[in-house]
């Protein structure tokens, strides 16, 4: 049995708990800028960015993932223009199959930063099986609308986002062997992230990719839903249903970024009054400035931390003192009680700041938080760490789901690179 670093053993890990990874003749854009046809993941496109992407170029992906026509006319609306794409040549179907190596290039707080991985086919697998683990709980309505999508245009235009342990650097080892060749497509989008793909077409080449991803336990980062909506495709017409588009990258590497989703709160108490409710179980340092806040917030090495920030002006800083995780009922999971999320939903809004659940919404951007503060649509914001990766691993080992919006990947996957057909 496998045990997590958590204590948690719920997953058997035996000779069938390995993720299997396929090349394929992938589906793309021919005689296009990429910049003007692709797109961000559905679920982080809002709606006056959907329509600039619609404006930008008669064959945008979106029009596809994330169609504006109302209801089951959309969905049927969304298979027909994914048909006439690859009617008229606009999308072209590789000759042979492979996988592909994709670089993203981008900057985080003045870093330069690269992130490597593989797109290839894999089979969704149910949990319990110990393959491919989830860390977030699902929801109803966005599995209905991917799985309304797929079966309108049988196909995957979106990776499900996986890492797996690499402790040895073996994957860099296999990119670099890669990427010495011109690559087959490269841009940069809307947020500054460069982009570059090569395909691996040599049988060696692929197989010593199958052979280190074949051997791993993979974690889902984003996708959930896509995941769910494969196991369901699965379901309904049988086994090779379940083959589905992913994309692979270590999580030791330093270009996996995980950034914090921050907490804009509709009620909350002054400024006064949060530091009376906080000050006997936190240390507290006042800031001007939000981002001040922000940053002093997550160079805290304290058990639990996170800043405030009200519109008009005052900032606080809070650090938890030792002792502060009694707040947390102690039969909950300890790979739970380790997450500044789980700690601010369970002891701090509720219990001590007197807010409810209906009050929160998020926002992954700083400069979102910002904006709301210096406007004053909100009562006051949350500034969060990034959750690490490690707690992430911790959690999906231990069968658990973490609260909603606890990490942020950074950069997205585009939409539309790659496509998978489910048909020919």
């Amino acid at each position: 049995m496998f045990r997590g670093p958590s204590g948690a053993c719920p997953w058997a890990f035996g000779g069938e708990s390995l993720a299997e990874i396929q090349p394929f003749a992938g589906i793309r854009y021919r005689d296009a800028e990429l910049s003007r046809v692709l797109a961000p993941p559905y679920d982080v496109i809002p709606p006056a960015y959907r329509d600039e992407l619609y404006a930008r170029d008669p064959h945008n992906i979106v029009r596809v993932v994330l169609n504006r026509t109302a209801e089951d006319a959309g969905y049927a609306e969304a298979g027909e223009t994914y048909r006439r794409w690859r009617a008229e040549g606009v999308l072209q179907e590789d000759a042979t199959p492979g996988l592909y190596v994709l670089e993203q290039s981008f900057d985080a707080g003045g870093k330069a930063l690269r992130r490597f991985g593989v797109l290839a086919r894999f089979r969704a697998e149910d949990a319990a099986r110990g393959i491919i683990l989830p860390h977030e709980l699902t929801r109803v309505a966005a599995k209905e609308d991917r799985w309304r999508l797929l079966n309108a245009t049988k196909a995957n235009f979106s990776p499900i986002f996986l890492m797996f342990p690499d402790p040895t650097a073996a994957f860099t080892a296999l990119v670099l062997d890669v990427i010495g060749h011109r690559p087959v497509a490269q841009y940069t989008d809307d947020g500054e992230v460069g982009h570059r793909m090569w395909r691996v077409e040599e049988a060696g080449r692929i197989s010593r990719f199958q052979a280190l991803l074949g051997g791993v336990r993979s974690y889902i980062a984003d996708g959930h839903h896509r995941h769910a909506t494969a196991l369901r495709y699965r379901d309904a017409v049988g086994p090779d249903g379940a083959w589905t588009l992913g994309y692979f990258t270590p999580m030791e590497a330093p270009g996996l970024l995980v950034l914090p989703y921050h907490r804009i709160l509709s009620e909350g108490p002054s400024l006064e009054q949060a530091r009376a409710r906080l000050a006997s179980r936190f240390r507290l340092t006042a800031w001007r400035e939000v981002a001040q806040a922000a940053s002093a917030a997550a160079a805290s090495s304290a058990p639990y931390a996170f800043a405030l920030a009200w519109p008009g002006g005052g900032a606080l800083v809070a650090e938890a003192e030792h002792g502060t995780e009694g707040l947390l009922s102690p039969v909950a999971p300890a790979c739970l009680r380790a997450l500044d999320t789980y700690f601010l939903h369970h002891a701090v809004l509720g219990p001590l700041l007197g807010v409810p659940e209906a009050a929160v919404s998020y926002v992954h951007s700083l400069a979102e938080a910002e904006e709301a503060v210096a406007l004053g649509s909100c009562r006051l914001a949350v500034l969060m760490r990034a959750t690490p990766v490690r707690q992430i691993v911790d959690v999906a080992d231990a069968g658990e789901a973490m609260p909603a919006k606890s990490t942020f990947f950074h950069p997205k996957l585009p939409s539309g690179l790659v496509i998978h057909p489910l048909v020919a």
